[in-house]
């Protein structure tokens, strides 16, 4: 049975945020250069502070239905854009096709389509909007990029040199976008492990830059058929922010940004207390994992739950655990929730574009 999605655009929620707060209140930073690098050294907000930033109850636009028409079904949404007249397109990955509505969410177009020819997918997963309101598409694992214009009529195809020259099993494609429309690419850093390779391309697939390589996951544990990730381990983090690229971890509270040429120009710390993963939170981890198998056969559930007691397990708690950049280039670091230890709503360190901590801010 084919379950169907509701998508609700909040413009990135972020920008839905009222800022009533003064920067007076602000954290301690320090800021140094070395060697041609801005050093950032912020302290920690205070615990249960919060910047006077809200998010509004209700989303500007909402699409989507249960039941109704065609268009608005939408089933297995993976990414969304908006373009600089208001259009929303979305891509919905359970037809292999983009559909476009309009500002008020009315059912404009659909692009696309599942097929080998032009225009067409065989895998599609995400979306970026390029500066001139044209976007480029791609896939999963699926380095071939495709753009339109603004309109929606196919541009052209691009599979980068770079990606063909790399060995399939973790080929180098792309993963964003830049404000100035330059793609972020690399080795995907949700699958690839040990070192993973950061590149910058323009839209032709040409290299326009080499981040170099950094550190990505653990390598996997294979216990019985199946391969696990190291618990609470490392993941790598890639995110344009502004005209820069961060490139981050999340073993240390460290975020280094690049300028898509491959010049480190920015270091941005913050203070933070490592923790080592007490027993309650792996158990919690363990019975979370479990609780997303099948339930049938029970005895897979069982097997999982031994399995993850053969996993290792990192030194370390994460320091944070994602993050994102809002349209005024403020950087939003998603705080780490151990298992066992989730909050009611999701909180963030908020840097702005020069690095310095804002504050916490709590979101739904």
């Amino acid at each position: 049975m084919k379950t169907h999605m509701t998508i609700a655009t909040m413009l990135l929620g972020i920008l839905g945020c009222q800022q009533d707060a003064e920067p007076g209140g602000r954290p301690d930073t320090q800021m140094r250069d070395s060697a041609g690098i801005r050093i950032v050294e912020n302290a920690r907000p205070t615990d249960g502070s919060r910047l006077d930033w809200r998010i509004g109850p209700e989303p500007e636009v909402s699409i989507g239905v249960l039941e109704g028409d065609d268009p608005y079904m939408l089933f297995a949404v993976r990414d969304a854009t908006i373009l600089s007249d208001g259009r929303i397109v979305v891509v919905n990955t359970g037809t292999t096709e983009l559909r476009v509505f309009n500002a008020e969410g009315t059912y404009l177009d659909t692009w696309g389509g599942e097929g080998e020819g032009p225009g067409e997918f065989t895998n599609l997963r995400q979306i970026e909007r390029l500066p001139n309101d044209s976007t480029i598409v791609w896939g999963q694992l699926d380095p071939r990029m495709t753009v339109f214009d603004p309109a929606g009529n196919y541009a052209r195809r691009v599979l980068s040199a770079r990606s063909a020259a790399e060995p399939p099993i973790h080929p180098i494609g792309p993963l964003s976008a830049t404000r100035d429309g330059l793609i972020l690419a690399g080795q995907d850093p949700v699958w690839a492990e040990g070192n993973v390779v950061v590149e910058v391309w323009d839209t032709e697939g040409n290299l326009r830059g080499s981040l170099g390589t950094h550190e990505g996951l653990e390598p996997r544990t294979r216990v019985g058929n199946t391969r696990y990730t190291t618990i609470f381990g490392r993941t790598l983090n890639l995110q344009p922010w502004g005209q820069l690229i961060v490139i981050s971890p999340t073993d240390h509270y460290e975020f280094k940004a690049f300028a898509p040429d491959g010049t480190l120009t920015r270091i941005v710390r913050r203070d933070h207390v490592r923790r080592a993963p007490a027993d309650a939170h792996l158990q919690a981890y363990i019975d979370r994992w479990v609780d997303g198998v099948a339930s049938d056969p029970v005895e897979l559930k069982a097997q999982t739950r031994l399995n993850l007691r053969s996993v290792p397990v990192a030194e370390f708690l994460p320091a944070y655990s994602s993050i994102m950049c809002d349209a005024v280039d403020h950087l939003w670091v998603r705080e780490y929730e151990p298992p066992g230890e989730e909050r009611p709503g999701v909180l963030w360190t908020v840097f702005d574009p020069e690095g310095r901590v804002l504050g916490f801010v709590e979101t739904p």
